[in-house]
């Protein structure tokens, strides 16, 4: 539904009735729930949330006295309190406090840990931990902390003085928190005291705004997060094309999921987490290449609550556009906390100098393919917010598509092509539902899109992708409808190694790439001209020569001109991971291998017969890069010389 908006200044002039915000604990609470960058919602809701307020600090206080005033027994060991107790009163989606310690017996083996919601179960759950169904992490405790840091972490004279203070950062994950010391490090912690609990002023703010490209090439979708149920509060994007004076309203559907829709643990145990509510709403018809400006929000009865914020996109040039276009593509980022905390699989030491490099080169960059491994929340999943919230200045400014990888998709008996852990549970739910692809069939993760002379065909690498699979007759269909006449460049995008990989790993097995994969999907390539084939998963850079059966066609090694050849396969699972090394041993289709950058791919198309290749690294080098110019006429069909490695037919066509 969209509805004409002639004056949207009015969203703004809504009355903002006076209240006293809250700064510190425990000051008097507002009298009403406002920020700047929040309109006001309606005072029933206000008044249920102060009094709520109330109930939190009445906790918070007894379990301060209860942590700092001596007992009949004598002195308690530990305290803990954090400032201030309410945060985000500017309207921030990210605030810090600080969180001030003591204990009697310090040691360097305490640690403080981070709840939310604040109420938590300390308790040991150690389960089977030599199951293969599980993917448990230390710190073992039933209710996973959001992220946790040594006690030393910001005076190394802890265990001298027994006294810490540690600054956290925290954003809004729609629930209040809590800190705990404890003892014992992170294999046999011990509860030592908990902290008052601490809250966002507007828990349920919309925040996160995630931009895609739609089913159609004139459509963008937005996703953003909050608190709000479709009980609570109508969903509502404002927009309008920038020269225009006239907004509009698309309502959004929402969708969230619950501990029973996952697959297995961590995820539907001790991992699991209430995701909050996802909003989406479909931004139709626009013009080609137009900037449009929008806001995210909601309505409640005739009130609109919107963020401050007025976000900005380009719209995408239609099938065709001879124009300046640019892609960055990369695989296996994670997440890293700002303020220095450790997490759950806390294995990914690039990704803020990946996130930061993109922001940085944000106005060079038309659109993003994160091609899989994308938060390893491995079950934990207030990290798929950790995740979020780190490239919400990237998604809410260019579309950002994703391909789902084995740590989004793996589990047993879940459909997976592939039997390993890796998920941790999730069997790609949070994947699917907080990120809005255009698949036709949301669990199966595979889809199409145009963006101008590209066409995307993005593969499920988790899925069956074998001859007379679903999935291999998409691709098919995916690779043929391209008129290259107006969309000269064909790009496939994958996960897992489908094409050519140096890794060790491939390189034991003796495949170099996953098994069987080449031997089914390699005459799709060839027949309908695959430009160019993208991995991540392997933890490092690779480029191929145009390659066809293990063999390079052609003696090009950096500019590549004339006759379509054969595919080149590039790997790019450098944004964040922990890099790995290359076997040992050499092969000839093998042009270039870098394991020492992180970095993400850059495609930028001039026109319809040239495309420059880049990889970029997170200094703002250029690690590697090579070129096309193909002229239509040069992918036309098969010529005789090359009948051998361009067959008429596939499987699928008998």
């Amino acid at each position: 539904m969209v509805e004409d908006i002639q004056n949207p200044e009015s969203y703004d002039s809504l009355e903002k009735p006076s209240c006293k915000i809250a700064t510190d604990y425990p000051k008097p609470i507002a009298q009403c729930q406002f920020s700047s960058s929040l309109l006001i919602c309606t005072h029933k809701r206000v008044e249920m949330d102060t009094l709520a307020r109330y109930s939190t600090m009445a906790i918070g206080l007894v379990l301060l006295l209860i942590a700092t005033v001596p007992s009949a027994l004598g002195e308690v060991s530990a305290s803990i309190i954090a400032k201030p107790a309410y945060i985000g009163v500017k309207g921030e989606s990210h605030d810090w406090v600080t969180v001030s310690f003591e204990s009697t017996n310090p040691s360097l083996s305490d640690w403080i840990a981070v709840f939310s919601p604040a109420n938590f179960n300390g308790d040991l759950c150690l389960g089977d931990l030599n199951a293969t169904a599980q993917k448990l992490r230390a710190p073992y405790i039933c209710s996973a902390p959001v992220k946790f840091q040594y006690a030393n972490f910001s005076n190394d004279k802890y265990v001298t003085t027994g006294k810490g203070s540690i600054s956290f950062r925290l954003i809004n994950r729609r629930q209040d928190y809590s800190f705990a010391l404890y003892s014992g490090g992170f294999d046999n912690p011990v509860l030592e005291t908990v902290s008052n609990t601490v809250q966002f002023i507007n828990p349920k703010a919309p925040v996160w705004p995630r931009l895609a490209v739609g089913k159609q090439w004139d459509e963008m979708t937005v996703t953003w997060t909050s608190g709000y149920s479709d009980a609570d509060a109508r969903p509502i994007v404002v927009w309008k094309d920038e020269e225009d004076s006239d907004w509009k309203v698309s309502v959004a559907i929402t969708i969230t999921y619950t501990q029973a829709d996952l697959c297995g643990p961590p995820a539907s145990t001790v991992g699991y987490r209430d995701p909050g509510y996802f909003h989406t709403a479909f931004l139709k018809d626009l013009s080609p290449s137009s900037r449009y400006q929008y806001r995210v929000g909601h309505k409640i009865g005739k009130k609109y609550i919107l963020a401050e914020e007025i976000n900005q996109f380009v719209s995408a040039p239609y099938p065709g556009k001879d124009s300046l276009q640019r892609i960055a593509i990369f695989g296996d980022m994670g997440k890293r906390d700002r303020d220095g905390s450790l997490m759950y699989n806390n294995g990914q030491p690039g990704a803020l100098n990946v996130t930061d490099a993109l922001v940085g080169d944000i106005n060079n960059i038309d659109l993003i393919i994160h091609d899989g491994d994308i938060t390893y929340a491995d079950g934990y999943l207030a990290q798929w917010d950790q995740f979020v919230e780190q490239i919400s200045n990237i998604t809410k400014r260019v579309p950002y598509m994703v391909a789902a990888g084995n740590h989004e998709r793996d589990w047993p008996n879940s459909s997976s092509f592939y039997k390993p852990v890796d998920s941790g549970g999730e069997c790609g739910v949070p994947t699917s539902t907080i990120f809005n692809m255009p698949a036709v069939n949301k669990d199966k993760h595979w889809y199409a899109f145009d963006w101008g002379m590209f066409h995307f065909c993005i593969g499920a690498s988790e899925m069956d992708w074998r001859v007379r699979s679903e999935q291999y007759k998409f691709l098919e269909q995916c690779f043929a409808s391209v008129d290259r006449q107006k969309q000269p460049w064909l790009i496939f995008v994958a996960h897992r190694i489908l094409g050519y990989s140096s890794a060790s790993d491939y390189q034991a097995i003796g495949t170099f790439a996953e098994p069987m994969a080449r031997e089914n999907l390699q005459p799709l390539w060839q027949k309908y001209k695959v430009d160019v084939a993208i991995y991540g998963h392997v933890h490092s850079y690779e480029r191929t020569c145009p390659v066809y059966q293990s063999n390079c066609v052609g003696d090009e090694t950096q500019n590549y001109s004339g006759t379509f050849n054969g595919t080149i396969h590039l790997t790019a699972g450098t944004a964040g991971r922990e890099l790995e090394d290359f076997g040992s041993l050499n092969t000839t289709w093998s042009l270039v291998k870098d394991s020492s950058h992180y970095g993400y791919l850059l495609f930028t198309a001039s026109d319809h017969q040239n495309l420059l290749v880049e990889f970029k690294t997170t200094d703002g080098t250029v690690s590697d890069n090579f070129t096309i110019n193909r002229k239509y006429s040069d992918v036309l069909g098969c010529d005789a010389s090359l009948a051998a490695i361009c067959p008429d037919t596939t499987s699928a066509d008998l």
